[in-house]
């Protein structure tokens, strides 16, 4: 029996070849799926809206590159931290940190100003060739810092011009003093520390005698020879006779080819002549006449208060200080205290970014570098721990009241005398120029310096 099928022949659906039958099911289908991937693709249209509108990346901020030229004979290590930690606070500076090589902070900064490739950040000294540089503009006045508020009073003479700017931050205060091996001294039975020049040396015959080399002399690194012996010898043999010795060094008048004069490099001679130095002191640098001294192998060291981190904690004994007794037996000594170098701004392009970076080191930043150098703070206050020994804050305390005190050379000596000390301190142990020969060089310098001032 045949049974008819109905609609055997499919109707076509919309020219589409589809059969009726099968076009309800497909499109009931195709709905059910588009009805599905709506809501997917809603989010992510909205998610890429979001992304477009709300999560565009955020555009890295404006990168200032700052340059800063340092002078950190014995703490690199700690600059260069105190660097990334403040470039680590604030990520849009960078600090491309130099340091002064040499024996001169002038020496480094002069070729640099001569080629007007000044460095934002700069480490300078006290003196009349900074506080040109600052009336001349190439230096920023850091009057209006957080810093320079901050800094003791009695440091502010040293950083401000007779025009009334203030160009830089002291880096702590500096005194050159005696560093003395106590142990050393028992053995060879010193009683006490010499009180002038004379005991002096007698304490040095009595130290050889008991077999130890009486003192570190850095001949490798007249820097150091020119802070303490030099500084201490123009004090006493120079300004303890000579109330105006500043406005005669500025005329030109003052007189230092003299037998006084002479004596300042004689005493810095003799003390190497009669055998009271270390072996080959001649190539003593910074390192290695702290090391000397450290070890035990110098019973004194003629050194500045920026080192005394060191020079206080040798190895096996325990350190004393005195004044360096630099004075003719009778006369009251001039001691030698006054400004560290300091750091200054330049008027350059990134002088706000280096100014910023000049708070940082007297601020957040001081206590990185100064707990190793256990220098005396510059400031009022600090943020966060200073270290230090009590017998170099009695010691400065102590020198602080003299009723006559000096500046260490490099805060009074003309730039041009600076650079021509150093090799000249090494003649006279050389033996190449007499001490009379080098008083007369000296007395030139400066005279020829105060000629091209007025000019």
């Amino acid at each position: 029996m045949t049974i008819p099928i109905r609609n055997a022949m499919p109707d076509r659906v919309s020219g589409l070849g589809v059969p009726r039958g099968m076009d309800a099911v497909r499109i009931t289908a195709q709905q059910r799926f588009a009805r599905a991937r709506a809501p997917l693709a809603m989010a992510l249209l909205l998610a890429g809206c979001g992304r477009n509108a709300g999560e565009r990346p955020a555009r890295a901020p404006p990168q200032t590159t700052i340059t800063a030229l340092i002078w950190a004979p014995d703490w690199p290590e700690e600059m260069q931290r105190v660097a990334a930690e403040f470039s680590r606070e604030n990520p849009s500076i960078k600090v491309n940190l130099q340091f002064m090589i040499g024996n001169s902070v002038e020496a480094n900064l002069k070729p640099k100003v001569a080629a007007n490739k000044l460095p934002d950040l700069i480490s300078i000294n006290p003196n009349d060739y900074a506080a040109t540089l600052a009336d001349q503009g190439v230096l920023t006045d850091v009057g209006q810092s957080a810093a320079w508020n901050n800094m003791l009073d009695t440091l502010k003479g040293d950083w401000s011009t007779a025009k009334g700017k203030h160009y830089g931050i002291a880096g702590g205060v500096a005194a050159t003093l005696m560093y003395y091996n106590k142990e050393m001294f028992a053995r060879a039975g010193i009683l006490a520390p010499p009180t002038d020049f004379e005991q002096f040396l007698l304490v040095c015959e009595q130290l050889k005698k008991a077999g130890f080399t009486p003192v570190m002399w850095n001949g490798g690194f007249p820097n150091i020879l020119a802070n303490g012996p030099f500084s201490f010898g123009f004090a006493n043999n120079v300004i303890a006779g000579t109330p105006d010795w500043k406005a005669r060094m500025a005329a030109g008048t003052l007189d230092l080819d003299t037998p006084r004069g002479a004596d300042i490099f004689a005493k810095i001679k003799l003390v190497a002549a009669r055998g009271y130095a270390q072996p080959g002191y001649m190539r003593g640098d910074y390192e290695e006449g702290i090391r000397l001294f450290t070890e035990g192998k110098t019973a004194m060291a003629f050194h500045g208060t920026w080192a005394s981190g060191r020079l206080m904690h040798g190895k096996g004994f325990h350190t004393g200080v005195f004044i360096p007794p630099w004075n003719a037996r009778g006369q009251t000594v001039v001691p030698v205290i006054g400004s560290e170098t300091g750091f200054a701004v330049c008027e350059t392009k990134n002088k706000v970014a280096a100014t910023k970076f000049l708070e940082y080191i007297f601020g957040r930043g001081f206590p990185l570098q100064q707990n190793k150098r256990q220098n005396i703070s510059p400031l009022k206050r600090v943020q966060g721990a200073v270290l230090g020994d009590p017998q170099i804050t009695a010691y400065i305390a102590a020198v602080g009241a003299y009723p006559v005190t000096a500046s260490p050379y490099y805060s009074f000596l003309p730039a041009g005398t600076i650079d021509m000390l150093h090799p000249l301190l090494q003649d006279v142990l050389y033996g190449k120029v007499t001490a009379r020969q080098a008083a007369h060089d000296l007395d030139q310098s400066i005279k020829n310096e105060a000629r091209k001032t007025r000019n």
